[in-house]
């Protein structure tokens, strides 16, 4: 099946269906095996999703009446053909041929003529792309720009500009196997440039390159991780023999790193999600760690866990998401407004328990990948309100001190967006 009608499947699964794209891509991936191939269909569902308010105003304006039921697929498919024409070098032919021959490949060879059509008018007339309001000319949901425009009056639009940006690629120096100036060499010995990030073992590749071709990284050299996220293992600064729990720990990226800062802590890793728990325990072996992997509710530790309290906590909570678009535009798509109260009700309630099972003199770093100040800054402020025993640690990189924890911002330092707070328990 050609890479155009494997492109509409993908699109067809997120904005029909609901399936993330980070699920949807690689269901549809696994028919291609040439590399370059793989590269392309990933563009194409990418670009789509950064840019579906246009290419779906520009594909609903050109059809005299809306595809539906098993023929929505095809929609889809128009908006992959419009993408190819605005945002891609493919020549218009091309586009336009492989496009209308992925409309037969789909089954719908009746409609094969209207698709060409729609494409090739398109073609012709070059319409300009439709800015008449905020969500055309932004390409992001309406309820999203009130809330950027709320949080972040003076710098809203950079906000979303930044969020439409292609992510850089960030590497996680392994330091229990070398030095970051060592690997920094390493990589400078294969042609790959590379500069030291901000946090210590952090790594910004000049040019996303296949992992395959890093040195070391099948044994356990470095790990692919974003410079923000990098902070939250740096920040806990775990010490050697404490008990320390990783609450929402999947994909596993900052369990494995607390590790590589203290191989000798007692580390306890916990995923709501049992497919993505998997994903912790290869992590864990790749990089020849070890942890306690277990299967359970973070907002009801009492379940599954009957030893001691811990020394220190990491909950990376359950949130929108809002601060990574850059790298998973589908979110736009996928979250709702309404989403936004309810998952801060989610994060309060995994918050309150799991400081009640965190030691007195303990430590405990909230953190998300949202930039939305309810998920963030009044969440930990209606927190330390109601939790007499908690303080807030000021942290060193945060612009100004008195801020209610470190936001860090879509592209800020080539960083995705994400907050930190760092609590501590009185003794």
């Amino acid at each position: 099946m050609n890479l155009r009608a494997l492109a509409a499947k993908a699109i067809f699964d997120v904005l029909e269906k609901g399936l993330s794209l980070s699920v949807a891509l690689p269901l549809q991936q696994q028919h291609v095996h040439n590399g370059k191939d793989k590269a392309l269909l990933a563009e194409l569902c990418y670009g789509v999703m950064r840019q579906l308010p246009q290419l779906d105003k520009c594909v609903s304006d050109c059809l005299t009446k809306p595809f539906k039921g098993k023929q929505r697929i095809l929609h889809q498919l128009l908006l992959v053909g419009c993408y190819q024409l605005y945002f891609t070098r493919i020549p218009s032919h091309a586009a336009i041929s492989e496009t209308a021959e992925a409309c037969r490949q789909l089954k719908f060879d009746g409609l094969v003529k209207v698709v060409n059509g729609v494409l090739r008018n398109i073609q012709r007339q070059e319409p300009q792309l439709n800015t008449d309001s905020d969500t055309l000319k932004y390409n992001t949901p309406a309820w999203l720009i009130k809330r950027l425009q709320q949080a972040y009056p003076q710098d809203w639009q950079q906000v979303i500009e930044q969020s439409h940006e292609r992510p850089p690629m960030w590497l996680r120096n392994n330091r229990l196997v070398q030095t970051r100036d060592a690997y920094l060499a390493s990589l400078a010995a294969e042609d790959i440039q590379a500069t030291a990030g901000l946090s210590p073992d952090a790594i910004l590749l000049a040019t996303p390159t296949d992992v395959m071709q890093l040195p070391g990284f099948m044994s356990g050299s470095a790990s692919v991780q974003d410079g923000a996220a990098q902070w939250a293992a740096t920040l806990l600064a775990p010490q050697a023999n404490e008990v320390v729990l990783d609450a929402c720990a999947a994909p596993g990226g900052k369990t494995c790193h607390l590790l590589e800062i203290a191989p000798n802590i007692s580390l306890t890793a916990v995923d709501f999600d049992q497919k993505r728990l998997e994903r912790v325990q290869q992590n864990l072996d790749r990089l020849n760690l070890s942890a306690q992997v277990i299967h359970g509710d973070a907002a009801n530790i009492d379940s599954w866990w009957q030893g001691d309290k811990f020394d220190r906590i990491l909950l990376d909570a359950p949130c929108s998401a809002t601060g990574v678009i850059r790298r998973h535009p589908d979110i736009k798509w996928l979250r709702k407004n309404s989403d936004i109260s309810e998952l801060a009700t989610l994060q309060m309630q995994i918050l309150d328990h799991c400081w009640q099972w965190l030691k007195p003199g303990g430590t405990l770093l909230y953190a998300t990948c949202s930039i939305l100040p309810e998920e963030n800054s009044q969440q930990i402020s209606a927190f330390l309100s109601r939790t007499a025993d908690a303080s807030l640690v000021a942290i060193s990189e945060q612009t100004n001190p008195d801020d209610i924890g470190w936001q860090i911002l879509p592209g800020q330092h080539n960083m995705d967006g994400f907050y930190y707070a760092r609590l501590v328990k009185a003794l």
